[in-house]
């Protein structure tokens, strides 16, 4: 008797080892941010990785009726959360390290689309960006620097 599984064994027959990835994505959010934020914020940030980082795209999916889905991250996304403090110190680790990096910045809650929105980030000075949200990508130990004094998001 066999099991169909489109040429894929079975998951418990599975031999393969688990996948480790050297690279991580993680989102930094400001702690006092509402929860509808929190989420509007992280899903900004990750496009903007998704877009600029090819390599962090995995293939498409496809369900068993053959039915096509997009294309999603290859690995975890991990969400931390700190203060306005962490997030200024985290962004200037990120710009030090030159790593892909997203910014989504408080005046971005009173935007409504994308031209504003670069419009809003463009106004203000590195320095004084009034930063929610930071999405960083690269090898796992300069992300893990960059996000000294945060904490993983409850």
């Amino acid at each position: 008797m066999s099991i169909e599984t489109h040429g894929r064994p079975p998951a418990e027959t599975s031999c393969e080892a688990p996948v480790r990835f050297d690279t991580k994505i993680a989102v930094l959010l400001r702690a006092d941010l509402e929860p509808w934020q929190r989420l509007n914020v992280t899903a900004f940030l990750v496009s903007g990785l998704g877009t600029a980082v090819p390599e962090v795209v995995g293939e498409p999916y496809e369900d068993a009726d053959g039915v096509p889905y997009l294309s999603m991250f290859r690995q975890p996304v991990l969400v931390f959360e700190g203060t306005g403090k962490t997030l200024t110190a985290a962004h200037a680790r990120a710009l030090c390290r030159a790593l892909p990096r997203a910014v989504f910045t408080g005046d971005l809650f009173t935007t409504g689309n994308d031209r504003d929105n670069r419009a809003a980030v463009r106004a203000v000075p590195t320095g004084e960006l009034d930063l929610v949200g930071l999405a960083v990508y690269g090898p796992r130990n300069a992300v893990d620097k960059v996000l000294k004094g945060a904490r993983m998001h409850p």
